[in-house]
């Protein structure tokens, strides 16, 4: 009886393949621009028009977008749809901030656990790196630049633990609550004592995943994020207070 001959590999599957993967591992991120044809040809070693069919198909995905004179654009398709609509949940829901936290309190504590568990040493070197550039951040007034490093932190963290849900839900995840970190880290740098606290608890958690104590980690993500939920609270009573003292301030005068 004659067996079927397996369907031969085509080039431009394995290249959108390979391709894909980056995307998902976070190696390519939302906004990352692909290098030119000819030089991304070059490193994978294919030729142009198999190239040229991948990025084809990444671009029928919506994985990809190519622009005249711009390039080809890794879109943020596998975030956006879960971005926009929680976004507007929690405009018109206020309370769910509570949920968000709660939620984040989960996948970052597991996140943690499973960085110490299994981060290799380029992701070591790599957390090194963002943690460097977080603690220098700490003893000036760019807030700005501060926030930029907290989240690329603590995204780093989510792609050390290897799982490409966990990687992306938390890019979404800190893409949904962006606006109220910010504000929350605003409110803590103008207390000394709670911006000394967060930046310790940063330092845990970096040094318990270096020292790949899965535990520690965990426990020091947790302590982390506990504390920005209570933070939050006392920033938006203090907000709501502001506010009604305005008002009164200006109904008399």
């Amino acid at each position: 009886m004659n067996q079927p001959r397996p369907a031969p590999v085509r080039i431009a599957d394995v290249i959108a393949g390979d391709l894909e993967s980056r995307i998902l591992e976070g190696s390519l991120k939302p906004g990352d621009r692909l290098p030119p044809e000819r030089e991304l040809a070059a490193q994978l070693g294919v030729s142009r028009p198999p190239l040229r069919e991948a990025i084809q198909k990444l671009v029928s995905k919506g994985l990809v977008v190519t622009r005249h004179g711009v390039g080809t654009i890794v879109t943020d398709r596998l975030e956006a749809t879960f971005v926009d609509s929680w976004q507007e949940m929690l405009k018109a829901h206020p309370t769910l901030q509570s949920d968000m936290l709660e939620f984040r309190h989960i996948l970052e504590g597991h996140a943690a656990f499973l960085a110490a568990e299994r981060a290799t040493d380029a992701d070591i070197e790599r957390l090194d790196a963002l943690y460097e550039a977080l603690e220098s951040t700490y003893d000036s007034d760019d807030l700005k630049t501060n926030i930029d490093h907290d989240v690329a932190f603590h995204q780093a963290i989510a792609e050390t633990t290897h799982n490409a849900m966990i990687g992306h839900l938390t890019a979404s995840l800190l893409r949904v609550i962006h606006g109220h970190v910010s504000g929350n880290l605003v409110h803590l740098h103008a207390r000394p004592q709670q911006w000394k606290k967060i930046r310790a608890q940063h330092r845990a958690i970096w040094k318990s995943i270096r020292a790949h104590d899965a535990e520690a980690a965990s426990r020091a993500a947790r302590t982390h994020i506990e504390f920005v939920r209570v933070s939050m609270v006392e920033s938006a009573t203090a907000e709501r207070r502001r506010n009604s003292a305005l008002r009164r301030l200006g109904e008399s005068a």
